[in-house]
C-alpha cells in the first residue's frame, strides 16, 4: 500500500479536516499525530494517508497550502513510529479484552 506523510504547522491544523473531507481522500486510511506524541521536537501535526496512488496525488495537491509532504527518509521514520504506536495500542486492547 502506498502512503504519504504531511507535516502541518499547528497554526494551520484547522485545514487538515477540510482536506480530509475530500471524497477520495476520506476513503483512505488516515492517521493524525502530534509530533510530540511521537517524541519528535517539532510544533506540527503529521497526517499519514495510506491508499491508492490517485488519492496520494490528490492529497499532495490539497496539502500544498496547508503544509508539506515529508521526504522519503523522514516519512519512513514517522511512518514506523505511527505504526509501532498503533501496534502497541492493539496489543493493549488485546490484553484488556483477552484477545
Amino acid at each position: 500500500m502506498n502512503y504519504a506523510i504531511f507535516s502541518v504547522d499547528k497554526s494551520q491544523a484547522s485545514k487538515i479536516n477540510k482536506i480530509l473531507k475530500d471524497d477520495l481522500i476520506s476513503r483512505q486510511s488516515i492517521f493524525i499525530r502530534d509530533a510530540q506524541a511521537l517524541s519528535i521536537d517539532k510544533d506540527v501535526r503529521y497526517v499519514l494517508i495510506e491508499g491508492s496512488d490517485e488519492a496520494i496525488k490528490k492529497a499532495e495537491e490539497l496539502f500544498k497550502d496547508a503544509g508539506k509532504k515529508e521526504d522519503e527518509a523522514e516519512a519512513k521514520s514517522i511512518y514506523n513510529k505511527i505504526k509501532n504506536e498503533e501496534s502497541d495500542v492493539a496489543q493493549g486492547v488485546g490484553l484488556i479484552f483477552g484477545d
